[in-house]
């Protein structure tokens, strides 16, 4: 590894090799740039991309396909008021050219209680996307409603339409807040005009380089894309970047100190600091990989995608990173420039007093921590796991609108049955079957057939909302009643059989790969630190701050925000990427001090490393936390949740987990907290220093160079 390193930090911190690494880059982005700009194109908005592979519902889906040459999806248009009959009768010839071809539209339908009136319009989607047909057609019914009369346009099309105007602004907002974030505090944290600009362009090249990656994997390797991993790519990126540039960048400063030749300071710079950013890229890489053992299609995508962001960001910020600081030189460092031969920090810095007040009493620090974050935790028995469709959004989009309208004035399941697919011959049975279902409101009798005639399909209207647990019990006794149709080969979707199998497959994925990502870190870690001790106590550290975040998020969901609950997909995507990014500032903090143990002693040692990475690595808690931060002001719930839990759990790693909670166990557990490793035995032994010596990093007194961290 060492000789790899040397190898590798020869051409970014050459004199020739720079200008090479910056040519490169600039002509990898010159060539390769648009294709960036295509990774839309390669995106899955199927009816697929969010559902588990293989289930039921996504069965049907599948099968439907057969059914016809062109996409149709149901619009549903209600009417409410006086004057709503006039209404829906006029605007029905309108409406017409929407239609698909050899398709009708059904309707207007009076309520029972003859308060609201219900069109059916199956819209075409193969010659034009759905959404644009959507917002023509909610012009058009609402610019002839007259007063007294509400037009509201829902159904599966019309959520859809909500769905994807969330994702639409989705890619621009998060870039321009997350940028606007990541430079702000880039800013405040370097306290230089010129620095802050280095990190924000070595990450710009990341994304190009993240989203060619991305859009060729897609279109020629398969890698599932969807809309939402699409967007949060782009934030961890920027966040993972950013913290890779600040320990660069503060390892680099150190070594200006040290060495006259910035060139020879840059080379040192990655040997001593490329360990912990290589393990760091690869658990997080690798943890990320895992969710491709999950069901759920899209927690797939943003595992797989995400892999493939960290990869590219680690790989921009040990080339085009360094190639810049060197060109650039000390000057990009003012008004805090580092001079070689003065000191880098002061000798009472605030992380030196947080280690000092920690190895005054570290069982008891220890405790104290353990106690904050269990209590944390406890909140996490009270979590409401799931929601609905109008709960999915913050806000009340027309779709959501809509189906209200209808569950008050029809069965609630009118605008949105449920699918059974069956072979033709048996139809009739089933039919009769799905009828004595309780909770079946009705089930039309007729249905749609695939040109060869062997398949049919049965629509039945549930009594209940399509995503309410009722409806969701009433799937489960229609799939018993029509798989028991002998010879039917009979299948239930739809959405509420959709949102049922997401629910489950969820559930089954938190089992399954929850283990698998404990295993991957827990090897990264005793790979770097060449022990066993020390890599378990991190990762229960890691998993108790997860467990707690989960908590913390909770009571804001429950008694700030205001969610009505938790989606199915958060505690699996919050705890790979707490257990990635959480493990990546023990990995910082670790390689640190195993550094300064061998060459001080143990307890020295510890102290030594937290004061020395506690200012560059709490600013990149911060860095990250805040630019995860930016999913909270999303209207997508399930978006705005995932980014306020790893928000929440970067700063708890940040602020309690790595300033106190392991320097305590290090410093309590002793040199027993590198068992068995050969540098347990040194210590042991009395082959490496034990802190009574000479020759710790000197501090020196008088500094006027700021911490990382303001």
């Amino acid at each position: 590894m060492s000789a790899l390193l040397k190898r590798v930090a020869r051409a970014p911190g050459g004199r020739r090799g720079k200008w090479l690494v910056l040519a490169a880059w600039l002509v990898l982005a010159v060539a390769l740039g648009p294709l960036a700009g295509k990774l839309g194109d390669v995106e899955d908005t199927g009816p697929n991309a969010f559902l588990p592979h293989g289930a039921e519902s996504a069965r049907v889906n599948t099968e439907l396909e057969k059914f016809r040459t062109d996409t149709v999806m149901p619009a549903v248009v209600v009417y409410t008021g006086e004057g709503a009959g006039s209404t829906a009768a006029a605007e029905r010839a309108a409406l017409a050219r929407f239609v698909a071809d050899g398709q009708e539209i059904s309707g207007p339908v009076p309520s029972d209680d003859g308060r609201a009136l219900m069109t059916v319009v199956p819209l075409d989607t193969e010659d034009e996307d759905v959404t644009d047909k959507i917002d023509e057609l909610r012009e058009i019914a609402g610019a002839n409603a007259p007063p007294g009369v509400t037009v509201d346009v829902g159904g599966p099309a019309g959520s859809l339409t909500d769905q994807v105007a969330v994702f639409d602004s989705l890619d621009t907002t998060l870039m321009l807040a997350t940028g606007l974030v990541v430079a702000a505090l880039l800013l405040i944290t370097y306290r230089s005009p010129l620095l802050w600009l280095l990190p924000l362009l070595s990450v710009g090249f990341a994304a190009v380089l993240t989203q060619v990656c991305t859009y060729l994997l897609a279109r020629y390797a398969g890698l599932p894309v969807d809309p939402q991993s699409a967007g949060v790519l782009m934030v961890l990126v920027f966040g993972v970047g950013t913290d890779y540039a600040l320990l660069l960048i503060a390892r680099y400063r150190e070594e200006l100190h040290r060495h006259t030749d910035r060139h020879q300071a840059m080379r040192i710079a990655l040997r001593r600091s490329g360990p912990a950013i290589l393990a760091s890229a690869a658990t997080i890489a690798v943890g990320l990989c895992c969710l491709a053992f999950a069901d759920i299609n899209s927690s797939r995508s943003l595992g797989l995608v995400g892999a493939v962001g960290v990869v590219c960001a680690f790989l921009a910020m040990v080339t085009v990173l360094p190639a810049l600081l060197v060109v650039t030189g000390r000057g990009v460092f003012w008004p805090f420039v580092p001079r070689y031969g003065t000191p880098g920090r002061g000798p009472r810095t605030v992380w030196s007093r947080v280690g000092a007040a920690v190895a005054r009493h570290p069982r008891r620090s220890w405790l104290v921590s353990v106690a904050v974050t269990g209590v944390l935790a406890l909140s996490t028995a009270g979590i409401s796991m799931g929601l609905t469709q109008a709960e999915l959004f913050d806000g009340r989009p027309e779709s959501v609108v809509a189906q209200d309208r209808i569950s008050a004035h029809y069965p609630s399941g009118a605008s949105d049955p449920a699918t059974v697919v069956t072979r033709t011959d048996r139809a009739a049975e089933v039919r009769r079957a799905a009828a004595k279902v309780d909770g079946v409101a009705r089930v039309e009798p007729d249905g749609d057939r695939t040109p060869d005639g062997r398949l049919t399909t049965v629509s039945v209207v549930l009594a209940d909302a399509p995503d309410s647990d009722a409806a969701k019990d009433t799937v489960d006794g229609l799939r018993d009643a029509v798989h028991a149709v002998d010879g039917a080969d009979a299948l239930v979707g739809g959405s509420t059989a959709e949102s049922l199998d997401t629910q489950r497959a969820a559930d089954r994925d938190l089992r399954t790969v929850v283990p698998i990502v404990l295993l991957v870190v827990l090897g990264v870690l005793i790979l770097l630190l060449r022990a066993l001790v020390g890599p378990l106590l991190l990762l229960a550290t890691v998993v108790l701050s997860y467990v707690a975040a989960l908590g913390a998020a909770n009571l804001l969901f429950e008694h700030v925000l205001g969610f009505a609950g938790v989606d199915w997909a958060l505690p699996l995507m919050g705890f790979v990427f707490l257990v990635a990014l959480g493990i990546d500032y023990n990995i910082f903090l670790m390689h640190r001090v195993r550094e300064e143990t061998a060459r001080i002693g143990h307890a020295r040692g510890v102290l030594e490393g937290l004061t020395s990475t506690g200012g560059v690595i709490t600013s990149a808690g911060v860095v990250l936390a805040a630019t995860f931060a930016v999913f909270a002001g999303l209207p997508l719930v399930t978006l705005a949740q995932l980014g306020v839990l790893v928000g929440i759990g970067v700063l708890l790693d940040t602020f309690l987990v790595r300033t106190v909670l392991v320097p305590a166990l290090a410093l309590d557990l002793d040199r027993w907290f590198w068992w068995p490793g050969a540098h347990f035995r040194a210590l042991r032994d009395g082959t490496a220093k034990d802190g009574a010596g000479s020759g710790s990093t000197p501090t020196g007194h008088g500094s006027r160079e700021p911490s990382p961290l303001p």
